[in-house]
């Protein structure tokens, strides 16, 4: 979820606030470029679409206002907001700069925007990405998963079983040192100050993702979702948001310039938060998509990462799935080939345990058990199918230790069915709601309008920035998470 790193010395270099001059604006490596745009269709489809309207043009001025001051030709940044509940911000080396709806909801202001879109265009502006593209090759989730089936990953076990599957992987590819993560901090506070923004925001920001982090941590055990990608490519600390706070005062003006919390507050009005139920909804050990009409549960304590195109499931040591659709043609065993074939990218034999047919809450459903040698040692790769019309069938992969085959995942195989049109319908996303306080209003009646069935508090104090005895003023305008409508 969120960007925190450790410093490299423990002397902060100052900031000084100097006019972007267009003269000394240079232009991005036209191979980034050229690779940038190649990429960008595909991580908006990876990432539930784009915001085109009034939203995305927001972010966009936004962007724009803090490229300015970055030393590149501000036309060769592209600022985007997805329409994924994954909590992050990103960039790639040729200039495009990519933001989550989910990430944007625990903003309260617009300088906070600006701070995380100018720490992604510091991160392009150092060219940062050269010292880490050996990191970026080859980690698609059909070649991980053939590295790890094809021995080129050492390591125990658990470290193979870690790394199989990885829904978000262009994501898992974009962390930077330590060292890289601070100096964006550095830029982007620097950028803060020149365009004219309150520096302090950096600082306020990270305390943000700092709180959302703990509440997270604290939900781990009834809410089996994926630790955030945030907190996966940008380790936080307290001392990052202690860092943030003493570039802030370097530039001299912490604690003055421009906040723009209403005009922020009124973009965000509206947003999706957590899971778009055109693409799934996790629902603590539940998985269920509306549109799909169907639903699965994993195990205890697993965890799920919801993707576009697949949910990733997770049991530590004990395994991983991933839950996912491909080409159906009629018949289910042709099937099962054609998927193994794509994730292992051909390149791996495996030997075959068992296979067969079998039906799953009335769903016709094939399945096959195999073992393949690693560097590591022996694996288990299994796969179910299952058959939900002559044009469509949906699938399980699961990795697990030698001998366990679909073991820790056999009752989550076995929970997959369809739901009915009335399951269906009953699912509406939840969407952020700004309102005004009234007279009356305190945190825990407000909390108790929070779209959830448990820590109604924490979350609503999370999203705020408010302590527990906070005293409300009337007019005051916070957010809730409430229930929405259904487009469609």
């Amino acid at each position: 979820m969120r960007k925190i790193l450790l410093m490299l010395s423990g002397t902060a270099t100052a900031i000084v606030p100097v006019a972007a001059s267009a003269q000394a604006a240079r232009n991005l490596p036209a191979r980034y470029v050229q690779e940038a745009q190649q990429q960008h269709p595909a991580l908006i489809q990876e990432f539930g679409g784009a915001e085109t309207g009034a939203r995305g043009a927001y972010v966009d001025q936004v962007g724009r206002r803090m490229a300015a001051y970055s030393g590149v030709n501000p036309q060769a940044f592209r600022f985007t907001a997805l329409n994924s509940a994954v909590e992050n911000a990103f960039a790639v080396p040729g200039g495009y700069i990519y933001i989550t709806r989910q990430l944007m909801s625990l903003m309260n202001d617009e300088a906070e925007l600006a701070f995380v879109v100018g720490h992604e265009v510091g991160h392009v502006a150092a060219n940062h990405a050269q010292a880490r593209q050996s990191a970026t090759r080859n980690n698609s989730i059909g070649s991980v998963l053939g590295a790890i089936l094809g021995s080129v990953i050492g390591g125990g076990i658990g470290s193979a079983l870690g790394q199989l599957l990885q829904t978000g992987s262009q994501l898992r590819t974009l962390s930077f040192t330590r060292a890289q993560e601070y100096d964006a901090d550095r830029l982007g506070v620097s950028y803060l100050a020149r365009a004219g923004y309150d520096p302090n925001a950096s600082a306020t920001m990270l305390a943000a993702l700092g709180r959302a982090d703990a509440l997270e941590l604290r939900m781990q055990g009834r809410d089996q979702r994926e630790t955030p990608e945030w907190a996966q490519t940008h380790p936080s600390s307290a001392n990052r948001v202690a860092q943030a706070g003493t570039f802030a005062r370097q530039t001299g003006r912490a604690g003055t310039g421009l906040r723009n919390r209403d005009q922020f507050l009124s973009q965000l009005d509206g947003v999706v938060v957590d899971d778009d139920p055109a693409q799934g909804i996790i629902d603590g050990r539940t998985f269920t998509h509306p549109d799909l009409r169907l639903q699965f549960s994993v195990p205890t304590g697993y965890l799920m990462q919801n993707g576009t195109d697949a949910v990733t499931i997770s049991g530590g040591t004990a395994g991983k799935a991933q839950f996912s659709t491909g080409r159906y043609s009629g018949n289910l065993e042709n099937y099962i080939a054609q998927e193994l074939q794509q994730l292992t990218g051909g390149q791996t034999q495996l030997q075959v345990v068992d296979r067969g047919r079998t039906t799953i809450n009335g769903i016709p459903a094939a399945y096959l058990l195999a073992r393949a040698n690693t560097s590591s040692g022996v694996v288990d790769v299994s796969m179910f199918a299952y058959e939900f019309a002559r044009d469509r069938a949906y699938h399980f992969v699961t990795l697990t230790r030698s001998g366990q085959g679909v073991g820790p995942f056999t009752s989550m195989v076995n929970s997959l069915r369809r739901i009915s049109a009335g399951e269906a319908t009953a699912i509406r996303p939840r969407v952020i709601d700004v309102v005004p306080v009234r007279a009356g209003d305190t945190v825990q009646s407000l909390a108790g309008r929070m779209a959830y069935r448990n820590y109604q508090l924490e979350r609503f104090l999370s999203l705020n920035g408010l302590n527990p005895n906070a005293r409300l003023t009337p007019g005051q305008r916070v957010k809730l998470v409430v229930y929405g409508t259904r487009v469609g």
